[in-house]
């Protein structure tokens, strides 16, 4: 088993597409290399943010071996290798193991929704035969939810589950898990997949995450990572309050992941259509959204300067984030950590 531990941010990419639909191999080689120049610790390939049910088994396969090779070794991969059921699941393990990546990530079971036994029993059953570590995947807006219980039992009886991605965005839920697992075992990673919260999850002890704002502005996200691990409060939750914009912005604007698509174009590359059918209506918001993420974009630096038509001024909600922030710093003091 592989000593390093998962830690930093993992980007959950998108994947560039031709004319014609299929996987462009050259500009997906150049958004990887980007990707590393601009700072990532890692990529995670074949998650939610790279529509990994809209390929083939074959097609994702392809994905995992054009980045393994692009890459070569010089950050780690994170490779989603959930496939429907268990038997094609261990499969992808063996076939990523071969590759040289890192770890996998395996969402929990989706479409029948299992009970906590279920989801226990499906890791267990992947666990006992992937010769690959593996990282839980819990995403509860999508598939089965992972509970502490679980993660605490598979963390104690599988040596290869290693980690845990957490999607939910509850802070809570992440710190019982870390309540729960880190003192049985010490090198257990924990990473966020929630963007809008990833300075606090990160000051509460998670190890890093993997964040989709990462694939559109990654130097916002590792020098978010960089202030938090550095304790630098202020300029941190500034850097927190911009990366909540972006994320909003491409998250709740348009179908995920199309508001991420479009940002990567703005960013210089050449994403393609998205394979899922689009109405009229969807087109039209997107090209609405197109000129608010341009706004964003140039606010900080990384397009074109804005057009008089960008609102001037700070027009979003931030005490939510201050609230977590501020509870979590003044839990720190009280620790002497801070």
């Amino acid at each position: 088993m592989a000593s390093s531990r998962l830690s930093g941010i993992f980007t959950p990419n998108i994947v560039p597409l031709d004319r014609h639909g299929d996987i462009n191999e050259a500009e997906t080689r150049r958004y990887i290399d980007w990707l590393i120049d601009h700072g990532v610790h890692g990529l995670y390939p074949n998650g939610s943010t790279g529509e990994f049910t809209r390929f083939t088994v074959e097609e994702r396969r392809r994905i995992i071996e054009i980045i393994a090779d692009q890459t070569r070794g010089r950050v780690p991969i994170l490779a989603g290798a959930a496939e429907a059921n268990v038997k094609e699941t261990v499969a992808a393990c063996e076939y990523y193991h071969d590759l040289g990546v890192r770890a996998v990530a395996i969402v929990s079971p989706f479409y029948y929704k299992l009970s906590p036994a279920g989801v226990y029993a499906y890791f267990k059953e992947i666990a006992d035969h992937s010769p690959i570590d593996i990282t839980l995947y819990n995403i509860p807006m999508f598939a089965s939810p992972i509970d502490v219980p679980t993660v605490q039992r598979l963390a104690e009886e599988c040596e290869r589950v290693v980690a845990i991605k957490d999607s939910s965005g509850d802070l809570p839920h992440m710190m019982r898990m870390i309540a729960a697992v880190r003192p049985l075992r010490p090198e257990f990673s924990f990473l966020t997949g929630w963007d809008a919260a990833l300075m606090p999850m990160l000051l509460i002890g998670c190890d890093g995450g993997t964040n989709a704002t990462s694939g559109v502005v990654p130097e916002i996200t590792r020098k978010l990572y960089d202030l938090t691990l550095e304790h630098r409060i202020e300029a941190a939750r500034d850097l927190q309050y911009r990366l909540l914009k972006l994320f909003d912005a491409m998250l709740y604007s348009a179908e995920f992941p199309e508001g991420f698509r479009q940002a990567m174009r703005l960013r210089g590359f050449e994403p393609g259509e998205g394979r899922s059918p689009k109405a009229l209506s969807q087109v039209q918001s997107l090209d609405k959204l197109r000129d608010q993420l341009q706004c964003l974009l140039a606010a900080e630096g990384f397009t074109s300067e804005p057009d008089s038509g960008c609102p001037i001024g700070d027009d979003v909600d931030n005490e939510d984030v201050a609230r977590i922030v501020a509870g979590v710093v003044m839990e720190l003091k009280k620790r002497g950590l801070a």
